[in-house]
């Protein structure tokens, strides 16, 4: 939500009660962070992301401090996400914010791996939920077990985009039965994301110097400089970290704008953001409406924390996707490379110092293996509907499902 307070949109920003930093020791998996977290209740499955040392790809890089925190699936270093993606800690957040006794859907729009996370956090734990995805993007919902029938899944018509698929979902919520997500302005979507740098600090001990990361709609870096402020708070770890942020050439509206230092969004046309997503390789960065000029969103984080915004090209993303699967010994997502590439970008230029305490949030990683060990399931969208149809017809098409 946005404050009812200010003129003008802004993020409103959760504040704890525990204004110190304590990972519990009472709760498994991603809820060690509770005390952070804006929920009313544990579920099932979770887990956390793990943080560890760099040595191979700090070595490269000519990094002494590179700290790899790594959201996925790699049972070597304790990271078992089954959807191998840190868009699971926003959906262990926001679907244990929702009451027991909810008696709406939960409605959610995704490029890809958001849909893959809060379906299975929603089927494992028999959440209603309604999925809008493009249906180009439909390979990625894989599961390892089939989904529970509480998730049902529309899709908007090939050739469309994310944004195609927002306003699909946006036209489902005029009808009572169901509930909007939010996305970025929901509290717990962000504070869920913001646990990779929890994590990171419990390793490091210390705030990192510099943070980054590859983004889609900025959400996640505009989760670890939430958390950056409640951690300077605390007082124990530090302060700012610089946040860098990258994205995914041609697919750079932030880019583009963070670097005339506006804060309002550059242009860019319906037709142009699905020329731009249909060449980069990193689909689930293509977001043409992200939190970047609202109040405390991703302008405002980088005005104050510090930092700068990357892009890379489809081919410097593979070239490090190669070269972190080498180094590190596991595969990435596109997106993830992304971040590797612009780090790899940071260290060439001396933007950062070989001593830096340095924080890459690896957002997917080890897809390739997780399907390696068992048999995957594909789910097909339940409906395919053109956002432009009539709106009452979508309406009465949806609830269907869940009769």
């Amino acid at each position: 939500m946005t404050t009812p307070q200010s003129s003008t949109p802004s993020l409103v920003r959760s504040e704890y009660e525990n204004k110190e930093y304590n990972p519990r020791t009472d709760l498994d998996g991603f809820y060690r962070y509770a005390d952070w977290l804006p929920i009313k209740r544990t579920l099932e499955g979770s887990c956390a992301p793990v943080t560890y040392k760099s040595e191979k790809l700090a070595r490269e890089l000519g990094l002494n401090n590179l700290y790899i925190t790594l959201s996925g699936y790699y049972p070597a270093i304790g990271a078992r996400m089954a959807t191998c993606s840190f868009k699971e800690t926003e959906a262990y957040s926001v679907c244990a914010r929702l009451p027991e006794n909810n008696d709406k859907v939960l409605v959610v729009a995704s490029a890809g791996n958001t849909a893959r996370a809060f379906a299975k956090v929603c089927s494992e734990n028999n959440i209603p939920l309604l999925l809008s995805i493009p249906l180009d993007n439909i390979n990625a919902l894989w599961f390892k077990k089939p989904l529970n029938d509480c998730v049902k899944i529309i899709a908007s018509p090939a050739g469309s985009d994310y944004f195609d698929a927002i306003a699909l979902s946006d036209i489902a919520c005029k009808s009572s039965r169901f509930m909007a997500e939010g996305g970025a302005k929901n509290v717990a979507r962000r504070d869920g994301m913001g646990t990779t740098l929890l994590s990171a600090v419990e390793v490091i001990g210390r705030i990192p110097d510099a943070y980054f990361q590859a983004i889609g709609s900025g959400t996640g870096t505009i989760a670890a400089w939430e958390n950056n402020l409640r951690l300077i708070e605390d007082g124990r770890y530090g302060t700012h970290m610089k946040l860098y942020p990258s994205q995914n050439d041609p697919f750079t509206i932030m880019y583009d704008s963070w670097k005339t230092h506006s804060r309002a969004l550059v242009p860019m046309t319906p037709e142009e953001a699905r020329e731009a997503a249909s060449i980069i390789d990193a689909k689930v960065l293509s977001n043409r409406k992200p939190p970047y000029p609202i109040a405390g969103g991703l302008y405002d984080a980088l005005e104050d924390a510090g930092g700068d915004i990357f892009k890379v090209t489809n081919a410097e993303l593979h070239i490090w996707k190669d070269k972190f699967a080498q180094l590190e010994g596991i595969d990435i997502h596109n997106a993830a490379a992304v971040a590797v590439a612009s780090l790899a970008q940071a260290a060439a230029e001396g933007i950062i110092r070989p001593d830096e305490v340095i924080m890459l949030n690896i957002t997917g990683a080890g897809e390739e293996l997780a399907k390696s060990e068992g048999e995957v399931f594909y789910a097909t969208p339940n409906l395919v509907l053109d956002p432009s149809s009539k709106e009452e017809d979508i309406i009465t098409q949806v609830e269907n499902l869940f009769k």
